[in-house]
């Protein structure tokens, strides 16, 4: 059974330098849009969070977040 992101609205993504990430849809047929719900532990603890249309824009938030830590 795959790892859920959330438990309970808690980021289960506790293991620092880690990611995870799901896969959503909005919408209804013709209308439905893809995303990615996105959460990164830095290897300080924090955390970063976010939501994309592409795994890959998610990732690059991400290293502009880390890049001002």
């Amino acid at each position: 059974m795959a790892t859920k992101l959330t438990a309970h609205g808690v980021s289960t993504t506790t293991t620092p330098g880690t990611e995870q990430f799901e896969v959503f849809y909005t919408g209804h047929r013709k209308g439905r849009k893809k995303y990615y719900q996105y959460d990164y532990r830095h290897t300080d603890g924090t955390l970063f969070s976010c939501v994309c249309s592409t795994l890959k824009e998610c990732r690059q938030r991400r290293d502009g977040w880390l890049d001002k830590k």
